[in-house]
């Protein structure tokens, strides 16, 4: 230390506490220095004993023994030296332990290399840099890959509309006696394999999400065909969210651990196109959403009239949904959910008949979960509305014909009708291994006076299964199903059973980045 320096300490210590650290710190140093000066001299005299006297080996192991302690006791006054160090680094007011905390010579090598160096994301002002063994906290991007492929085989007792041979819809059962004859047909597909893509990033705003995914179950035109058919196109940021996905006015929760791909028909069941504002989220939630509109109409018997041709949908506002979830529970949760939609359609043709006309649809979605103890979980839902049959999992039209016949520029009127569904299923677990799945479902429709005799009324739908899951990501099993159709009004209704064994094998993987 230079006489500056030394000065510098001094005057900084200004105390007694100052004077104590620098004799202890002195006297430290003085006893290592004398130490560290014997341990030659001891060795070389054990040496030198042991050429003299072949016999003092003993000694030497003796003397050994002694250059061990004096190796600890060095080591015990460096700890102490090193304790004075990092004291005096701590209270800068204690002079020359002060001064040496400070000078770049001292930081002891072991200290060194365990330093940490900031790295450039250190430099922002909300970043955490971690420490060796610890986690960052940094938030990451996450990208999922996931699906399944399944294979579905069975026998279907009775007949249903080809198009739809591996599900059972009881608006595709026969309207007429052998409508799809003959009885009995065997089917297997794998149209329920399915392929999607989900990202989460992290932004200012909260978490961007997206969801992207397919199937392979033709619908529409592509009724019956195993081909790609998108489920959701959707994203998110903050407490809003745009694309297809799940409509508030279904909850995707009440479906049963089931194989058939259907479902049960007194539910709702919709993914429509839609912007969404979320401002309650979690086991708890409020959603409010503007979807798509859509609707079909039932011509009933004036279906063959020429005047009828010119009718065209008019849809001017959009479908307005929302759903409200009192959740996070012990026994499950409850929720309570509602459309409102217009229903407009305008008559083309330039006649002395006009058949322009516009009604209301509407509904109410009561859904439940309920657990009954640790293995069983109960699923209810009570729907009831009008001209909401497009959202529902299986219904005919939304708005049918009422005669009208007082008025001779609108004989007949188009009006919205009326339904009702329920649905209650159980999933239950015997095992770790084996679960059942049983439950049953119905719709009714208030037909008004212009529909067919053979128009859909009522439909019935209900099935058991046993589950078996051998290892993870994989099941198999069997299920039992059966579906019944009533008629409008002419006192025809059928029944449908089938059998269903199905293997299903998931697959996913969580990359982060």
């Amino acid at each position: 230390m230079t006489g500056k320096r030394l000065t510098e300490a001094r005057s900084v210590q200004g105390g007694p506490m100052g004077s104590s650290y620098l004799f202890k710190y002195l006297r430290i140093s003085a006893a290592t220095l004398v130490v560290i000066l014997l341990l030659p001299v001891m060795s070389a005299l054990a040496q030198t004993q042991s050429e003299k006297d072949p016999k003092s080996q003993t000694n030497i192991e003796e003397l050994k023994q002694k250059l061990l302690q004096l190796e600890q006791a060095i080591a015990e006054l460096k700890s102490q030296i090193n304790n004075v160090e990092v004291q005096t680094a701590n209270n800068p007011t204690t002079g020359v332990a002060s001064d040496l905390a400070i000078r770049p010579a001292v930081l002891r090598p072991e200290k060194a290399a365990n330093a940490i160096t900031p790295s450039p994301r250190a430099t922002k002002p909300d970043a955490v840099t971690p420490t060796p063994g610890q986690k960052s906290t940094e938030p990451e991007n996450t990208l999922e890959v996931y699906g399944l492929v399944m294979l579905d085989m069975g026998y279907q007792f009775k007949q249903n509309d080809p198009a739809w041979f591996d599900v059972i819809r009881p608006v595709k059962l026969p309207a007429f006696k052998d409508e799809f004859a003959p009885d009995g047909r065997f089917f297997s597909g794998v149209r329920q394999s399915r392929f999607g893509v989900k990202s989460s990033i992290p932004t200012a705003l909260g978490d961007l999400k997206t969801i992207f995914e397919f199937e392979l179950y033709g619908t529409g035109v592509d009724a019956g065909q195993t081909t790609f058919r998108l489920r959701h196109a959707y994203g998110e940021i903050g407490q809003f969210g745009a694309g297809q996905y799940w409509s508030p006015f279904m909850d995707a929760d009440i479906f049963a651990n089931q194989l058939e791909y259907w479902g049960p028909n007194g539910v709702v069941n919709f993914r429509n196109v839609q912007f969404r504002w979320m401002p309650i989220r979690g086991d708890s939630r409020v959603t409010l959403a503007i979807e798509r509109p859509g609707a079909s109409a039932d011509q009933g018997i004036y279906a063959d009239r020429i005047a009828l041709q010119g009718v065209k949908p008019k849809l001017e506002w959009p479908d307005f949904s929302w759903e409200a979830r009192y959740g996070g529970r012990k026994w499950g949760y409850v929720e309570i959910a509602g459309i409102l939609r217009q229903l407009k359609w305008v008559d083309t043709n330039h006649d002395q008949v006009d058949l322009s006309g516009s009604d209301f649809g509407w509904g109410l979605n009561l859904t439940s979960n309920v657990k009954f103890g640790k293995t069983t979980t109960g699923k209810f839902a009570v729907v009831y509305g009008e001209g909401i049959q497009n959202y529902m999992n299986d219904a005919p039209t939304d708005v049918g014909v009422r005669n009208n016949f007082g008025d001779r520029v609108t004989p007949i009127k188009g009006v919205a009708l009326p339904l009702l569904g329920i649905s209650a299923f159980l999933d239950h677990n015997w095992t770790e291994r084996f679960s059942t799945a049983a439950g049953y479902s119905m719709l009714d429709i208030h037909n008004s006076d212009g529909q067919t005799a053979d128009a859909f009324n009522q439909g019935h739908y209900a099935l058991v299964n046993l589950l078996w899951n051998p290892v993870q990501n994989f099941t198999a099993g069997g299920e039992f199903q059966f579906g019944r159709r009533l008629n409008f009004r002419d006192g025809f209704n059928v029944n449908d059973y089938r059998l269903q064994i199905s293997l299903k094998y998931n697959f996913s993987k969580l990359l982060k980045f």
